[in-house]
């Protein structure tokens, strides 16, 4: 079976690289596997990524070595076993709150005896390999989301669940939910606080700390920290950063000179 770069990245001591995409095009999702990111995430929450569109940007990220990897929209075994069938090589649930939500989270992405996913991987085994099924258990990673008050309150249960590879915290949900202004990178000191609390948790029961960021330099700070997987961006917010630059320096070089009317 093809092996999860994540995984391999871990286990040598390092920290995934992960871009993020909300335009549902396989030739946007191509452009940026092609850019060295060590793994993409196809967003099914948020924007406007449905799963046919998911599908396609799979493939397209598979032109390259880039790890495919998905949000899903919710925590719901239908969808997680169609994104995993589809061939994403790592799945990201939103809103795991609960022990009882992790449970059911690794149940439907894993085979029995170790859960209740469902044979039929498709496209997976063309990605994967013809002994997908066999090593599928082993290869996949999921990690559940941390961004409530009640996920904090159940961190050591959450984090206790084995098939569970660690958490992914979402700074802006979490800062909400804590009374705070959402942002990614300069969050309020009860975030922060809950953040350094869920990176030390996370490291004592021998899981991975993953966490969304706003910039290269917050990033970079959290790796330095402990953080093994690190989203920096989106295919959309690149555009519209490119854009404005450019814009930007247009306005600023050809400001028209307006004639004195005397």
């Amino acid at each position: 079976m093809r092996e999860n770069r994540i995984r391999s990245i871990w286990k040598a001591g390092g920290a995934v690289v992960n871009g993020w995409l909300a335009i549902p095009s396989a030739f946007s999702a191509e452009t940026m596997a092609h850019q060295g990111w060590d793994s993409l995430t196809v967003d099914l929450q948020h924007g406007v990524v449905d799963y046919p569109a998911a599908v396609n940007m799979f493939t397209a990220i598979s032109t390259t070595d880039t790890v495919p990897v998905v949000r899903v929209p919710w925590n719901e075994p239908g969808i997680l076993g169609k994104v995993l069938d589809a061939g994403a090589y790592g799945v990201i649930c939103p809103m795991v709150n609960t022990r009882e939500d992790a449970e059911h989270l690794v149940a439907a992405t894993r085979y029995a005896p170790l859960g209740s996913r469902s044979m039929g991987p498709i496209r997976a085994s063309l990605y994967g390999g013809a002994d997908y099924a066999k090593h599928a258990n082993d290869t996949v990673v999921v990690l559940g989301q941390i961004e409530t008050q009640q996920s904090l309150d159940n961190l050591d249960a959450i984090l206790s669940v084995k098939g569970l590879d660690g958490v992914y915290i979402g700074p802006a949900d979490l800062s909400i939910s804590l009374g705070c202004a959402p942002t990614f990178d300069d969050v309020e000191p009860p975030v922060a606080k809950a953040i350094e609390h869920v990176l030390a948790r996370a490291k004592a029961l021998g899981k991975v700390a993953a966490i969304h960021n706003g910039s290269p330099e917050a990033a970079l700070a959290r790796i330095a920290k402990g953080f093994q997987f690190v989203t920096i961006g989106s295919d959309a917010r690149f555009i519209a950063a490119g854009a404005q630059q450019v814009v930007a320096a247009m306005r600023a070089g050809a400001a028209p000179k307006h004639a004195s009317g005397y």
